[in-house]
């Protein structure tokens, strides 16, 4: 196959070292790590335009290295191509393996901010995805927009605040090594930043199996959504993260 890569420069090692072992021709194109801090309307008008300018003739399906991403790929459709994307809220999901890890890990740690090799290599000044998301009883993250959506305007806000309280003091930074670390650099400098800030520390082993599945084509429907052309993305707000519906 011949897939097209479109990726979050933050996860830039990771996506190139599954690139590497991919069996298939595999292109990447990074966007710049600021694209979350414009909110979800303009990153998904910024993807789509990306998405749009891929030559439907070079490839066989559009993959994206994000995840749902405080709704950023919400409504994205692949045109003529199909679009695949990991069922994940966001890129930490990515770098643990997936989001049943991620909800397990961050409901054994409230509170806790994450580093990795990427995040502090090129996205330091990110805003991550747990200063917006709140977590349910199963785990499930929801934004302001979502809960919004999903329960109006002014019950909506009043749920977010009352879910978010328990997030804005953290108490713990972790690190996601994923073994692609050059050196100790980055694992030292995110424990600095922990005892600067006067958080606990945590290292923690990443997995990359997403990102190999990813560009290998091994796309399993507990994992991935493959958006057929003529559909595009759609968020859940359930255990499944999105879904596909019909695009006009």
């Amino acid at each position: 196959m011949r897939l097209k890569l479109i990726a979050c420069e933050a996860l830039y090692r990771e996506a190139c070292a599954a690139v590497a072992r991919s069996p298939h021709q595999v292109d990447i194109q990074f966007l710049p790590k600021g694209l979350h801090n414009q909110g979800g309307p303009a990153m998904r008008q910024h993807l789509q335009q990306v998405v749009d300018r891929v030559d439907a003739e070079s490839c066989d399906a559009i993959l994206l290295g994000y995840g749902l991403c405080g709704n950023g790929v919400a409504g994205l459709s692949g045109g003529a191509l199909p679009l695949v994307v990991p069922r994940a809220h966001d890129c930490i999901a990515l770098l643990m393996g997936g989001r049943e890890r991620y909800r397990g890990y961050f409901e054994d740690n409230p509170g806790v901010y994450f580093r990795s090799t990427g995040w502090l290599e090129r996205g330091d000044d990110l805003e991550q995805a747990t200063q917006q998301v709140v977590r349910d009883k199963t785990g499930v993250g929801f934004t302001l927009d979502e809960l919004i959506a999903k329960y109006g305007e002014d019950n909506g806000r009043y749920l977010f605040e009352q879910f978010t309280g328990c997030h804005r003091n953290y108490r713990q930074l972790t690190f996601i090594a994923t073994g692609l670390e050059p050196d100790r650099r980055f694992e030292d400098q995110a424990r600095q930043e922990a005892e600067r800030r006067g958080w606990q520390f945590a290292t923690i082993p990443g997995d990359l199996r997403l990102f190999e599945q990813l560009v290998s084509g091994e796309w399993p429907e507990s994992d991935f959504l493959v958006v057929p052309p003529g559909w595009r993305i759609k968020p859940t707000y359930d255990g499944g993260v999105m879904d596909k519906e019909s695009a006009p």
